[in-house]
């Protein structure tokens, strides 16, 4: 069993189909669908034929019930603590060369607490993969540490991504550098922004470092992967069906060279279509 523990919200993705015009329309592709990172990599795990559970807290309204439900109909079993706050929110504004910006309501996710938790959930976890916005604020972060405690307890192994060049500098680098160096994750995932903003080497944090570089690939213990050339539509979510493609052919018993050969083409194919899960 793979397990997530994060955020499980409603994305709303915008596609302009010329620059936006201050106080005038801008005729665009807007589409709605589910998010956040621990959920994602819940879907693209399961997509790929891994036993897969999200944990999370999320609005008990009728957002937070179609995501949950499209979640299991995808083949992930959620653990959902229902919360009295809204379930959560990010637009996505999606540039023509592909660049994202994003505005984010966190909504319910980040009150799950550890007393919220049921330790059997993560008992039969082989990896635990940890976004950092698990991380980031209380009282989620007390939360997930408490669920790493127990997959360490059952002999699991932990995969963090680092999530946000934004949310690092906000938590604090040298903070976040310190985190992880007690956390000792088997796989640290970063994009390329992140790792100069944590300015801290990657591979004295993780045993298995994985530099993510969008449209170049990925570097990992110095082996270069290239990516295939592909029109990307929209970017949201790539990093995501890597990470997920990854943690699974590493359980697999891949190398983590191949592992990262399949996570780069994964992430290829997502950058393929719209929205953050697989079609």
């Amino acid at each position: 069993m793979l397990v997530s523990i994060g955020d499980l919200v409603l994305d709303v993705s915008i596609v302009p189909e010329a620059p936006l015009e201050p106080d005038d329309d801008t005729p665009a592709s807007i589409t709605i669908g589910g998010g956040g990172q621990a959920a994602n990599f819940c879907a693209w795990a399961a997509a790929l034929g891994e036993p897969t559970r999200l944990v999370t807290r999320i609005g008990d309204d009728e957002s937070g019930k179609r995501l949950v439900a499209d979640l299991v109909s995808r083949g992930v079993e959620v653990k959902a603590v229902w919360a009295p706050e809204p379930t959560g929110a990010i637009a996505v504004l999606i540039a023509p060369d592909g660049r994202r910006t994003m505005a984010t309501q966190r909504g319910a996710s980040v009150g799950l607490s550890p007393e919220d938790l049921d330790e059997a959930w993560f008992r039969d976890a082989r990896l635990l993969h940890v976004p950092a916005y698990s991380l980031f604020l209380e009282p989620l972060a007390s939360a997930t540490r408490a669920a790493i405690r127990i997959v360490r307890e059952a002999k699991g192994m932990l995969a963090v991504d680092l999530s946000s060049a934004a949310g690092l500098r906000a938590y604090g680098p040298a903070r976040m550098a310190y985190v992880l160096a007690r956390l000792t994750p088997e796989v640290l995932f970063a994009t390329e922004k992140e790792a100069e903003t944590l300015a801290v080497p990657l591979d004295s944090l993780a045993q298995v470092p994985v530099l993510k570089r969008g449209a170049l690939g990925c570097r990992v213990f110095g082996r270069e992967i290239a990516a295939p050339d592909v029109e990307a539509v929209d970017p949201t979510g790539a990093g995501d069906a890597f990470a997920a493609a990854f943690c699974v052919a590493w359980q697999r018993g891949a190398t983590p060279v191949e592992a990262a050969e399949t996570a780069v083409s994964a992430a290829s194919r997502s950058v393929s279509l719209v929205g953050a899960r697989p079609s």
